[in-house]
C-alpha cells in the first residue's frame, strides 16, 4: 500500500542489525584455525553434491541441497544438512532464505555473521546477474527481462520495497533506485523526490514499481490514488509513466493492461 508523506523528512537506508555469532560459526572457525580435517565421510558427501551440482545443474537438486553448497564455505568442518533443512522449513524455499532480513535469519538455531554474508552474496549476485540484463537497454523491448528482474529483486521481501526505474528518450534504463521502504503492508512515496530525480538524471519516462509481501499483486485504492498523483506531477514536467507494476510472490500487475494509468 503507497502513501504519500512529507517530501522535506530525510529517510536513511535501514541499517542492518548487529550480529552476534553462532556457535556453528564460532566452531568452524576454531577448526579451521586448527587445521583439522573434516572427517572423511562428510568430505564424500559435499564431493558427490558439488559433483551432481557439476554434472546436472541446480535443477537435478532440491532447494534444501542447493543450500547446502552455499553452506559449505561458510560452515567448512561440520554436516551443514540440518541447518539447510532448517532454514528451507523456516521460510519456504530457497528464495525466501536468500531475501530473508539478517536479523530473522540470525534467529534460526546455528546461523550466524558467516552464514548470513554467504547468504546475501549470493542473493546480490543474483540480483546482479538479473539486473545487467536490463541495464543500458531499451527497456521496453526486453520486458521479459525487466519482469524476472524484478522478481528476483522483490518478489520474496518481507516488507514493502518501491523502486523507480528512469529511462532516457530510447527507453533505454538510465538508473534503477530504490525509493523507499516501509512496513509489510504500507510504503511511504515522495511525488516530489521521483520528479526531482528525473530531472536530474534528463529521464524522460519512468516505470514504478512496488512489491505486496501479502503475495496479492492486487492494488490498493491508495496504490491507485499514489499512481495518479505520480502521473500527474509527471505530466506536468513531460515525463512519461510507462507502468506501474506490483510484484506478488509469483505474479505481477500491470497498471498499463489493467487500465489503471
Amino acid at each position: 500500500m503507497l502513501s504519500g508523506m512529507d517530501p522535506n523528512r530525510v529517510f536513511g537506508e535501514m541499517p542492518l542489525p548487529l550480529l552476534s555469532p553462532a556457535a556453528d560459526d564460532v566452531a568452524a572457525v576454531a577448526s579451521e584455525r586448527t587445521g583439522r580435517a573434516a572427517p572423511s565421510y562428510l568430505a564424500d558427501h559435499r564431493a558427490r553434491l558439488r559433483d551432481r551440482f557439476i554434472q546436472g545443474g541446480a535443477a537435478a537438486m532440491p532447494d534444501y541441497e542447493l543450500l547446502e553448497l552455499v553452506l559449505f564455505r561458510a560452515i567448512p568442518r561440520q554436516d551443514v544438512k540440518p541447518l539447510a533443512r532448517r532454514l528451507i522449513e523456516t521460510f519456504g524455499d530457497f528464495n525466501r532464505v536468500l531475501s530473508a532480513p539478517p536479523a530473522r535469519l540470525q534467529a534460526v538455531e546455528g546461523v550466524g555473521p558467516a552464514v548470513v554474508t554467504e547468504l546475501k552474496i549470493v542473493e546480490a549476485a543474483a540480483q546482479r546477474l538479473a539486473r545487467a540484463r536490463i541495464m543500458n537497454r531499451p527497456v521496453l523491448s526486453s520486458w521479459q527481462a525487466l519482469l524476472d528482474y524484478c522478481h528476483t529483486a522483490m518478489a520474496h521481501r518481507e516488507i514493502e520495497q518501491f523502486r523507480v526505474l528512469y529511462l532516457d528518450r530510447k527507453n533505454v534504463l538510465v538508473a534503477d533506485e530504490e525509493q523507499a521502504r516501509g512496513t509489510v503492508d504500507h510504503v511511504p512515496v515522495y511525488p516530489r523526490e521521483i520528479i526531482r530525480r528525473a530531472l536530474e538524471l534528463n529521464a524522460s519516462a519512468l516505470i514504478l514499481v512496488h512489491n505486496h509481501p501479502s503475495g496479492d499483486p492486487t492494488p490498493s485504492d491508495s496504490d491507485i490514488a499514489m499512481t495518479a498523483r505520480i502521473a500527474q506531477a509527471a505530466d506536468s514536467m513531460g515525463i512519461t509513466i510507462h507502468d506501474h507494476l506490483i510484484i506478488g510472490r509469483s505474479r505481477e500487475l500491470s497498471f498499463r493492461s489493467e487500465g489503471l494509468l
